[in-house]
């Protein structure tokens, strides 16, 4: 055995560079433009050359841009996350200049000054709103897809103008226009939110859409989530039965004075080509109804259904309900080409663009007027067809009437779809697939985190997770993206919170979903199983349920977010739920605290259950139950004493400590095996510290038989597969968690890799080995839950993990086996990018890790001897010799993505 070294700082550290913070990031936004926080916290990252830097001390600069910056003094601390706005509160509109330099322990002088950061308000209050909610006065159905409304108002500019600014927001889905310009790349807004109690506004910077003279403003909308097709209840008319818009345009010129055009009764309402959208069914555009001039002129230039009226209705709105964003808009990410046109066994032609995704075509055209060309869209095919069946009522088809007289181009404006197939119909003709494009379209989510090994088919593994992640959050995290449900189930969440918030920077996106839980929830009782919540006003949930797993995320997703960002605010905002729902669960439990009568999903799509049962698990729900509420007992409890509730937290850990009694009473034997003796049942037993340590050993040896008994092949549903290599692995038995990592038989994480998918599916069997699709109704290609996964590989096959809040300080433990060469992981932590590297050749380990500035890392070595050692911030490489049996396993790399 080679003894660990740590090299020398002069083989791992470049040469010395200027101490240099980022720019200052405002709150969780990625924008700071339109914010609705007067007071946000302020964060920033450093870079240095300066070995095991951390900052002792920084100074804040604001004022109304550059040239104008006032000192707040210097702040005497280490920290650099989430800082008091030092100075008066934003008022609504105004805009801000910020910047930082900061002091550390190796710093004679202060740092150099970061760029200037800018942040603007939106409108704050209520009373900001000059503007009505209003919508077209003719009658409409609502019982069917309606078409695309379209409302315009003409303005005259008298001289130039120094900003300008749109505030805007809909009951559907809205664009706007003006002077015929598309305003913005925000795609589906407001997005989707609890919409009674939060609907959100956006705001556009549209100072060089305005030109002196006369303008127009044109706002087109669709039934969106408001009153379109929404949940698997086959309803409509969620949130109401007509859509509407709303609109404020505030206009300074060079000497300050504001003018602003709200939308009102002086409008004008039409309707455009758009003759029908619907985010399941698809979009319908005839080309030959096309106004260019609607939103340009504000004068009807076309024929058709175009014609402005002035017929606009009023409505009553109170516009207290309208909330700035606090995450990232939905937009197109990426354009991905046709790979392979196909000819089915029926004489169909269907474009495989090579990666199941959410988004839509775009495509161009030319032929005669009135040709129809049909666009049908599918995740898979089966026995050479497109595989509509999982879809169930979801039509996602698009459908466009051409306008003959040369190319066009079309891309549908109001709907998505979950794809990697499309069947095209009615072409004029040659097909060129160069003609053909797919839009990847999801909330613009920064990518904070990678992973990569000597392992193609895990390096597939975890691309499809990222590809469902990216599928999935589409401005609130969604269970399928195809299919007649695309809601944002709790369950699926919690157990993906640690994945999502490695590979992405979430934390704005998910303290939007989380007020949304908090106000459908309300001050009582379990939170619902969606949010927002469309599923609970008839059968099979006509009363809100306790469903561990799913109401957990109240406790368990803010506590996540809090371990990765440190930002205390996600445990304040959500305690109140979290005791809720606490208690709600013990009640649900009756006066013994023992789960008995009822139904619960328990642990959903474990792979014995049939197709037609999908909670028809091996491990009893009633355990589930148990399990999870001792251990959210115990996390709500450390959550509410960080906030310095300590009555709460009592009371609190009092629960859980009675609920782990139970649990042990219930389902522990006296020689130390669990009743019944499954995958999950251990995994949540040794996870949630339902054992005492002593029990560790003898239970994860357990488990490792077990996993061995059933081949090596996943035995678990949605609760156990998150939990089970960790399981294993913090017991000595990485081995097996790597042979249960790595087994391609179904079920498997791997066995669909080999089936050719991009993306996590649903079930474990979504296809059969034959080709033909699980005959089972809830049947989905594209499902991130199972995909959590992942987390394990970051945290224990690469080695990368938080080991305080905010990854302050690191905890590096990597975990070589199954065969594996080598690993690396990087993960944008909120103090600047930590990353980490191992190779191994023969049983010689090498070990390369890079801390961010500010933070600490504590390294073990697998050589099965070493202590931690804690090193500061830079590069540092490490060595020593494994044991055999971590190079065991090994195989050729044949698999080719």
């Amino acid at each position: 055995m080679t003894p660990n070294t740590l090299r020398s700082p002069s083989q791992d550290t470049a040469l010395p560079m200027a101490t240099i913070p980022s720019a200052v990031r405002f709150e969780h936004h990625e924008e700071p433009f339109g914010i609705g926080e007067g007071r946000p916290r302020l964060s920033w990252q450093v870079a240095t050359g300066i070995r095991d830097w951390v900052q002792t001390a920084y100074e804040l600069q604001l004022g109304p841009d550059e040239a104008s910056l006032t000192s707040y003094g210097r702040t005497e601390t280490r920290e650099q996350l989430l800082q008091p706005w030092p100075a008066p509160p934003l008022e609504s509109r105004q805009r801000a200049a910020v910047r930082v330099r900061v002091w550390g322990n190796g710093d004679d002088m202060p740092s150099e000054w970061s760029p200037v950061a800018y942040v603007e308000a939106g409108l704050l209050t209520a009373s900001d709103w000059q503007a009505a909610m209003i919508r077209p006065a003719w009658v409409e159905a609502s019982a069917a897809n309606e078409p695309a409304a379209r409302l315009s108002r003409t303005f005259e500019v008298a001289g130039p103008v120094a900003s300008a600014r749109l505030y805007a927001s809909a009951h559907g889905v809205y664009v706007a226009h003006i002077n015929g310009r598309r305003v913005g790349r925000d795609i589906l807004a407001p997005g989707w939110t609890s919409y009674h109690h939060r609907l959100r506004y956006q705001s556009y910077d549209v100072t060089e859409y305005l030109r002196q003279g006369t303008n127009v403003i044109g706002l087109e909308f669709a039934d969106g989530w408001w009153r379109g097709n929404l949940g698997f209840q086959e309803k409509r008319n969620t949130y109401g039965s007509r859509t509407a818009v709303i609109a404020q345009l505030e206009m300074t010129d060079a000497g300050g004075a504001v003018s602003v055009i709200g939308s009102d009764a002086s409008w004008l309402a039409g309707r455009g080509p758009v003759l029908s959208a619907d985010l399941y069914d698809g979009e319908t555009f005839d080309a030959r109804l096309r106004n260019r001039g609607w939103a340009e002129t504000g004068t009807e230039t076309g024929a058709g259904t175009d014609t402005l009226q002035p017929a606009v209705v009023v409505g009553g709105f109170d516009p207290a309900v309208l909330a700035a964003p606090d995450g990232p808009p939905v937009r197109a990410t990426d354009e991905l080409p046709v790979r392979t046109v196909l000819g089915t066994p029926s004489g169909k032609t269907i474009l495989d663009f090579g990666q199941n995704l959410v988004g839509r075509v775009r495509f161009k055209v030319n032929g005669a007027a009135g040709t129809e060309v049909v666009l049908r869209h599918a995740e898979v095919l089966e026995h050479g067809e497109l595989g509509v069946r999982p879809l169930r009522v979801a039509k996602q088809t698009d459908r466009y009437f051409l306008r003959g007289g040369g190319e066009e181009r079309w891309e549908p404006e109001f709907t998505i779809h979950g794809f990697r197939y499309v069947e095209v119909s009615g072409w004029p003709g040659e097909l060129d697939p160069e003609a053909f494009t797919a839009v990847v379209i999801h909330s613009e989510l920064v990518r904070t985190g990678a992973f990569e090994c000597s392992d193609p088919m895990l390096n597939q593994l975890h691309s499809n997770v990222v590809w469902g992640m990216r599928g999935n959050f589409v401005d609130v995290p969604t269970d399928c993206p195809q299919r007649n449900e695309r809601l944002g189930w709790t369950g699926d969440f919690q157990i993906f919170a640690a994945t999502a918030s490695f590979l992405y920077r979430i934390p704005g996106f998910t303290t939007s979903w989380l007020k949304d839980l908090a106000a459908e929830q309300g001050t009582d009782g379990p939170p619902p199983l969606v949010v927002p919540e469309v599923v609970a006003e008839k059968p099979p949930f006509p009363d809100r349920p306790v469903m561990a797993a799913w109401g957990d995320a109240a406790v368990l997703v803010p506590w996540v977010l809090y371990q990765r960002t440190g930002d205390l605010e996600f445990l304040r905002r959500q305690l109140p739920g979290m005791m809720a729902w606490l208690e709600a669960a013990a009640q649900a439990a009756g006066p013994e605290l023992r789960f008995e009568q009822g139904f619960q999903f328990g642990d959903w799509l474990d792979p014995a259950a049939p197709p037609d049962s999908p909670g028809d698990a091996r491990t009893p729900w009633q355990l589930v139950a148990q399990a999870y509420l001792a251990y959210s007992a115990s996390v709500a409890g450390a959550a509410a004493g960080l906030l310095g509730r300590d009555t709460e937290s009592e009371r609190l850990r009092r629960l859980s400590a009675r609920s782990r009694l139970v649990f042990r009473e219930r389902y522990l034997d006296d020689d130390g095996r669990l009743r019944p003796s499954t995958q999950t049942a251990y995994a949540v037993a040794l996870r949630f510290g339902l054992l005492e340590p002593a029990e560790h050993p003898a239970a994860a040896a357990r488990l490792a038989e077990t996993v061995e008994a059933d081949g090596y092949r996943i035995a678990t549903g949605f609760v156990g597969t998150p939990l089970v290599c960790d399981a294993l692995s913090d017991d000595g038995h990485a081995t097996a968690a790597y042979r249960l990592l790595l087994q391609t038989e179904c079920p498997s994480w791997l066995y669909p890799v080999t089936m050719g998918a991009t993306t996590i599916w649903e079930r474990w069997d979504s296809m059969l080995p034959d080709g033909s699709i699980n005959e089972g109704e809830m049947t989905s290609f594209n499902h991130y839950a199972l995909g959590a996964v992942a987390d394990w590989m970051h945290r224990s096959v690469a080695g990368l993990a938080p080991a305080e809040p905010g990854y302050r300080k690191l905890l590096v433990r990597p975990l070589p086996g199954g065969g594996l060469h080598w690993a690396e992981a990087r993960h944008e932590t909120p103090y600047g990018e930590a990353a980490v590297r191992w190779d191994l050749a023969g049983q010689e380990f090498s070990l390369a890790v890079t801390v961010p500035a500010g933070c600490t890392a504590e390294v073990y070595l697998p050589d099965g001897v070493s202590t931690g050692v804690e090193v500061g911030s830079g590069t540092h490489s490490f060595s020593c010799a494994v044991p055999e049996a971590a190079t065991a396993g090994s195989r050729e790399p044949v698999f080719q993505p």
